[in-house]
């Protein structure tokens, strides 16, 4: 009989603050741009610059701590981190490593198997480095500054994590306390939210942990769940035909679905770190901590509990718009302008939803405001324009965000109200369309939709439905 593993899995995940400018220097911190232009002496790493500390970095990653119930490092240093490394200017990295800012803290994640808690063992402050560039036509590597020194939080797992689902778990959860809080946008797309995915086997009912390897370049949560399953059962081939796991730093081939060596851990690398002598300690006063944990935001379980109560919104809709922060907030500034919840809720949840899949769009970049929003809802409960103009007009309003009351007039798409006009409009449909009128009068029910379906189009959709049939059945007897 084959043996039974058991998957151990931590997480190193790194995660871009928020800020506008880069943990010690003013450089703008915005995503993009020409290479090279957001430096300056201090990122690139000159000799002689001096680091000054973004305060707002120690903000964010206190008020995470706080989030994930960590113990905050109330008199916490900054380390230098010595390697060498073309995309790394000073040829050291400002990290923590002796007294990081938060420790022992942990997440409540719920799977299949039920609820449990991943550990945070600690988070720490450091800047990033730079990017380097391969040109594979001509063999080149160029180097591009402007990520170097954008301020990073590193947040190391407990290795308590047993599957993929409980991986992909955790992270659905810290991205949503990081994103509530405002800390960062967490676009693992863009680099934002970056994961490292240490993971070792053992036979199940073992105390000892296996030899683990840790696996980088990993920018989806679904290249996280392949790469953990393709690592998994790599090492379990090599254990079950008699060979040992090497600890390695592995890269993980998304394309390619499986992971190659990047070098050896064998010797650990001697990062010689000692505190950083440009930068004095960081005193968090019980009066600042007291002003960062009065900032804490309503998270999404407080929310869910909340509009369940408040709201009698289907469970389905309150998990859907508490998964992204922007969808809740829209949700909630348009009810406070007098919209009705289960309204505002079906135009997120449908013609949202089906925008931000079609578009390949992140909902934090949703254009539109509750204010427009709430307009447009207006229009179709006042009877101004029906439900299709109105989703006509959202379509607009959602890669414009344009007024939809001054967009309805200024295109002329207001429902005609003038009996007169829609009865005529009616009475030369019913007379152009014997057949439909013989085969309503034999009992076929469709044909009234037919002959609706007409009059919309002759109205070009600005009639009221309603209306349309009121008229079509005394006018058919």
């Amino acid at each position: 009989m084959s043996k039974q593993y058991e998957t151990v899995i931590g997480l190193e995940v790194h995660v871009e603050l928020a800020t506008k400018t880069k943990i010690f220097c003013s450089c703008s911190t915005e995503f993009g741009g020409e290479p090279n232009t957001h430096t300056c002496p201090v990122c690139t790493g000159m000799p002689g610059s001096l680091p000054v500390l973004n305060k707002q970095v120690v903000e964010y990653a206190a008020a995470v701590g706080l989030a994930t119930g960590c113990q905050i490092t109330q008199y916490c240093k900054f380390d230098r981190k010595n390697y060498f490394y073309p995309d790394n200017p000073q040829n050291y990295q400002i990290s923590q490593l002796y007294l990081p800012i938060c420790r022992n803290g942990g997440v409540e994640i719920e799977t299949e198997n039920g609820k449990k808690i991943v550990g945070i063992h600690e988070i720490h402050m450091e800047e990033d480095a730079g990017k380097l560039i391969h040109n594979e036509w001509d063999d080149t590597s160029l180097v591009d500054f402007n990520r170097s020194g954008v301020p990073l939080i590193e947040i190391v797992s407990e290795p308590d994590m047993r599957s993929a689902e409980e991986v992909i778990a955790y992270l659905e959860k810290l991205r949503l306390i990081i994103q509530y809080l405002g800390a960062s946008d967490c676009k693992l797309q863009e680099g934002s939210m970056r994961a490292d995915v240490n993971l070792s086997v053992r036979e199940a009912g073992q105390e000892a942990f296996g030899t683990r390897t840790e696996m980088k370049n990993l920018n989806s949560f679904r290249a996280i769940a392949r790469a953990i399953e393709g690592e998994k059962n790599r090492q379990i081939d090599i254990l079950e035909s008699g060979g040992k796991v090497v600890q390695e730093t592995r890269r993980w081939d998304d394309n390619k679905e499986c992971s190659y060596a990047m070098r050896s851990k064998e010797d650990a690398q001697d990062y010689r770190y000692f505190p950083e002598p440009d930068l004095v300690p960081v005193v968090i006063s019980d009066q600042w901590l007291e002003e960062i944990r009065k900032k804490q935001p309503e998270f999404r379980d407080e929310k869910r509990a909340r509009y369940k109560e408040e709201y009698g919104i289907p469970d389905y809709d309150i998990d859907i718009i508490t998964s992204e922060k922007r969808l809740a907030d829209i949700f909630e500034e348009t009810i406070a302008l007098g919209c009705k919840p289960k309204e505002v809720s079906n135009w997120l949840m449908v013609e949202t939803m089906r925008l931000l899949k079609e578009k390949e769009t992140d909902a934090s970049d949703i254009r539109f405001s509750p204010a427009h929003l709430a307009a447009l809802i207006g229009l179709v409960e006042q009877g101004k324009i029906n439900r299709t103009v109105a989703k006509g007009v959202f379509e607009v309003m959602f890669t414009e965000d344009m007024d939809p009351v001054s967009y309805v007039e200024e295109k002329g798409l207001s429902m005609v109200q003038d009996e007169g006009t829609l009865r005529s409009t009616i009475e030369e449909i019913v007379k152009n369309n014997p057949q439909s009128v013989e085969d309503y009068k034999g009992g076929k029910k469709k044909a009234l939709g037919f002959l609706v379906g007409q009059t919309m189009k002759a109205m070009k959709g600005k009639a009221d439905p309603a209306m349309v049939n009121q008229i079509l059945l005394e006018i058919l007897g």
